[in-house]
């Protein structure tokens, strides 16, 4: 862990997520809870605390009152310190009237002043709605060793997806040659992963110039990176190899989690050496009934457990009656599924109620449900 200083994290947490419908009807997507214990934003958090990172900035906007409330001053990842450690960033009033952040650029040149007191050699830019595990340090020694001034952390993805995301064309020394935003036909199924390394000198710059544009969206992949491309700036990939997972939708996040029950699951949250952490409730723990059945099943504390719950996350506070039977379910804190309810294929928002006799899809259906006060909607 040697990066300390010299590199600063800036993590994007403001936005809305409104593929996520009622999952961020009250919060901001980075604090949708996650794997049965966790928010989503614990990901980025500890990957960069991980990896040595003394300085991460935290960019918050869209409702943001549990996210803040849930990272507090960061003492869940010892980042409670005078000196450097976890800041919450969010838009502020000045002279010119109130600030919001207009794109992802924008976010972080609003943020200059914090940047320029620390005046890091290296900025890295980090999405806080994506599930995955990363060293940092390793994608450093990577933009250290191609001389790079900016370097984006990519992974491929099959060639019938790669339309939806950016895509990088690369030369034979993995420096980027083109940059599409998902093109209609790709050329290359190397994808950003929004993951990037700039040089502190460079991204400043680039960011001044973004903000005089009037054209611009101030987004990194639709305005900055295009431009830097087109100047010759000296810009390289970083192939990831693991899990990661952009949980933008319902079923990507129903995924997402049930991944962590899979066989082949390759996102190991119970590596010692690689803690994802996050704040937690002094709640009893669970139980199971005489009459309980799990089989496959993600359980936080204190779920009072008397039906059957097969390949499943379950968070904390959750009911399943006697008689009840849950199936391929990501079930939020506080939900009560009662006598005789069958439950498949769903997430279920916190503190729902699943009545008596309640069913919600069947064993085999291609559909995702999400079950919130808004009543069942397919996805």
């Amino acid at each position: 862990m040697a990066i300390k200083s010299n590199m600063v994290a800036m993590l994007l947490a403001g936005g809305q997520g409104s593929r996520l419908k009622a999952l961020t009807k009250n919060t901001a997507k980075p604090a949708v809870p996650f794997g049965g214990k966790y928010k989503i934003i614990d990901f980025g958090i500890s990957n960069a605390a991980n990896s040595g990172i003394d300085n991460i900035g935290i960019l918050t906007q869209y409702k943001p009152f549990y996210l803040n409330e849930h990272i507090g001053l960061g003492s869940a990842w010892d980042l409670d310190r005078s000196s450097g450690g976890l800041k919450l960033l969010s838009p502020y009033y000045s002279e010119e009237g109130g600030r919001w952040f207009k794109g992802t650029a924008n976010a972080i040149y609003e943020n200059i002043d914090y940047l320029d007191n620390i005046n890091p050699e290296y900025v890295l830019i980090l999405s806080g709605d994506h599930i995955y595990k990363m060293d940092y340090e390793e994608m450093l020694k990577c933009h250290k060793k191609n001389k790079a001034q900016v370097s984006i952390a990519v992974m491929e993805v099959p060639w019938d997806e790669a339309s939806r995301f950016g895509l990088m064309n690369i030369d034979d020394n993995d420096r980027i040659t083109e940059f599409q935003e998902k093109p209609e036909k790709p050329e290359s199924n190397l994808a950003s992963m929004g993951i990037y390394i700039f040089d502190w000198n460079v991204l400043r710059e680039a960011l001044i110039e973004d903000y005089k544009d009037e054209n611009s969206e101030y987004d990194f992949g639709k305005n900055v990176i295009p431009k830097l491309l087109a100047a010759d700036v000296p810009m390289y990939v970083y192939r990831f190899q693991g899990y990661w997972k952009d949980v933008g939708t319902v079923r990507s996040y129903w995924e997402a989690n049930l991944d962590l029950i899979s066989e082949d699951n390759e996102l190991d949250i119970y590596d010692k050496n690689w803690r994802i952490n996050t704040t937690s409730k002094n709640l009893p723990p669970h139980f199971i009934t005489k009459t309980g059945r799990v089989e496959n099943v993600l359980i936080n504390e204190a779920c009072y457990i008397s039906g059957t719950v097969r390949d499943s996350v379950l968070f904390d506070q959750v009911v399943i009656e006697e008689g009840a039977y849950v199936e391929k379910s990501v079930v939020l804190p506080g939900v009560t599924i009662k006598r005789g309810a069958q439950v498949y294929n769903s997430v279920i928002a916190e503190n729902q109620v699943i009545e008596e006799g309640t069913k919600i899809g069947t064993r085999g259906d291609s559909n995702v449900y999400l079950v919130s006060e808004n009543g069942v909607e397919a996805e």
